[in-house]
């Protein structure tokens, strides 16, 4: 039990003093999920009470199944943009069959997770590389940031892609709300007001209270602004999601993209607390179940799919959160206003939530990685830099999907032309380095060629494998009697390579030079015996470092018994 329900491991040692931490940080986040979850609910294109649905359920699951004790789960506002992008993509008829498609989407999502928890799937994560998961989310929070200037503007845009809510907007400028600018900027200005002279005061709520009191005492609403009006009253009933079977090939990559983006954010986030916290209790493939449950349980009482929030965790664990409890107690302060307070937020201008959304999305901008690789590593510069264009100007999951292509393609790419170094003795020591770095110091041998190649050695890298060898030969001249290949770096050969090593070998042996491979990891060694190379090159050719093989071609150093224990694999 305690392996799928890790609150069995925590509750039974929970400390007295860990609850003051536990309630502060519950209400300060159940505060902050208020007004968020409205907001992301927006992005989403769903009315806002749907918001307030997702930050219930799925946070009080997690907090009986994740494996962090900090992650705050709910809403969020790039996973909310995907659903606008994805189902805004759909020929559907009405809001209430786009409701349906949202809350089914949850269930097809936590699907997904639980299935890739149980198979044990949590390393998928690990192909979204940094830089593409840079670009996504910096294009992913533009883009955000567009759609709300609809509301902040005061104006119709009916598209939820770059180009084509830039057009309309542009096409508008005569028709814009001055009343709902300034309301918005004046959301935006209070927040960072706060921000400065305390960072602790939860703006959000400060400025939903401004924007409320504003629309209720103020005639404001007769030139224009617009509120986010009734929201239903009560708890989310139980209802099973309808499924779309005429639609589920086309939301079947969507789902797939959000269950990979949602489990990301998970465990990018849970790392982060782990460095904080000096712990390790992330694992991958339970948070895979835990996210996978809320989002089929939220599902029956109408969630949209949920994940963890950056900014959410963070004031969850800078308030104190030790356990699981903060959440429980965020839940109950949602479940109260679902209850109670429904009807205040009738008078809640969208321009104020639109002001909340734009300024939440500058934390997931970043600008000085960017300039880190352009100065470092040029090739994922261009990773990121292409994963944003596509993401910013052609579509989310497009950008997602064809990042994380491309970062393989630049793997692959990598791994076809590793790095292949000569290497030399250093004057005076048994050390063997790259010529290149050390090229005053090095001992110029032309009988002897020493060369290390950095990497796995199979069919994608064999052929460069044999013309580096065969240039670097050339090289050498006709003295060359000895070739040494320093193994230390090869953690694998394939068939393919099997092969051309063999054909070397052969090759070598016409032109009466020798062979030898020293350094060579047990699982390596264990390739070359399998597959006869050994055999084929001698047992008498393999060394455990480079340096015995050198004196031993030089009568220095015969070879001892551990040396032939390693040549005839008797470890």
């Amino acid at each position: 039990m305690k392996k799928f329900f890790p609150i069995f491991d925590w509750l039974p040692n929970y400390k007295k003093s860990y609850l003051s931490g536990d309630v502060s940080a519950g209400i300060t986040v159940g505060i902050m999920l208020i007004p968020q979850g409205m907001a992301y609910a927006m992005i989403a294109g769903l009315p806002p009470v749907f918001g307030l649905y997702a930050a219930l359920l799925p946070q009080v699951i997690y907090a009986l199944m994740g494996t962090s004790r900090q992650i705050a789960i709910g809403p969020v506002a790039m996973d909310s943009l995907i659903i606008a992008s994805g189902l805004g993509a759909l020929s559907l008829s009405g809001l209430d069959e786009y409701i349906a498609m949202a809350i089914f989407l949850a269930l097809f999502v936590g699907i997904i997770q639980i299935l890739m928890g149980f198979l044990k799937m949590g390393f998928l994560v690990n192909f979204l590389s940094k830089p593409v998961i840079s670009g996504f989310t910096s294009a992913a929070a533009l883009i955000i940031g567009i759609t709300q200037l609809k509301h902040l503007l005061g104006i119709s845009v009916t598209s939820n892609r770059t180009l084509p809510i830039i057009k309309q907007t542009l096409g508008q400028l005569d028709q814009i709300n001055p009343v709902a600018v300034v309301v918005g900027l004046t959301g935006i200005g209070i927040m960072l007001l706060i921000k400065r002279i305390n960072s602790q005061i939860p703006a959000a709520i400060v400025v939903v209270v401004f924007g409320i009191a504003l629309a209720y005492f103020t005639p404001l609403t007769n030139y224009g602004l617009l509120l986010v009006g009734k929201i239903p009253q009560g708890l989310p009933g139980f209802d099973i999601p309808t499924v779309p079977w005429e639609d589920l090939g086309q939301l079947f990559t969507l789902a797939l993209a959000m269950s990979l983006i949602a489990f990301m954010e998970v465990v990018s986030i849970g790392k982060a607390l782990e460095e904080k916290v000096k712990s390790n209790t992330i694992k991958p493939n339970q948070e895979l179940i835990a996210l996978g449950t809320g989002n089929i349980i939220g599902s029956l009482f109408q969630c949209y799919p949920t994940t963890a929030g950056f900014s959410r965790t963070a004031v969850n664990f800078q308030a104190g959160a030790k356990t699981g409890v903060a959440a429980f107690i965020s839940a109950s302060l949602v479940a109260l206003t679902l209850l109670f307070l429904t009807p205040v937020f009738y008078y809640l201008p969208n321009a104020i939530l639109a002001s909340i959304i734009m300024l939440a999305i500058t934390s997931l901008i970043d600008l000085k990685y960017p300039k880190e690789l352009y100065k470092n590593q040029k090739d994922e510069f261009f990773l990121l830099v292409t994963t944003f264009i596509i993401t910013l100007f052609v579509g989310i999951q497009e950008g997602i999907i064809l990042g994380v292509l491309f970062s393989l393609l630049l793997m692959v790419y990598r791994t076809s032309k590793p790095h292949m170094a000569v290497l030399g003795q250093i004057k005076g020591t048994t050390y063997f380095k790259n010529i290149n770095r050390f090229a005053t110091d090095i001992i110029d041998r032309k009988d002897i060629l020493v060369v290390r190649f950095d990497a796995q050695l199979f069919f994608g890298n064999k052929d460069y494998f044999y013309k580096e060898l065969k240039k670097h030969i050339k090289a050498k001249g006709p003295d060359l009697k000895t070739i040494i290949i320093n193994a230390e770096a090869i953690n694998y050969i394939d068939s393919s390579a099997i092969y051309i090593l063999k054909f070397v070998i052969l090759e070598l042996r016409q032109k009466e030079i020798t062979l030898m491979i020293a350094a060579a990891t047990g699982p390596t060694r264990d390739i070359l015996f399998k597959t006869g190379v050994t055999e084929l090159l001698g047992a008498e050719n393999l060394f455990v470092r480079v340096v015995e093989a050198v004196e031993f071609i030089d009568g220095i150093h015969p070879r001892t018994e551990i040396e032939d224990r390693v040549s005839r694999q008797k470890f």
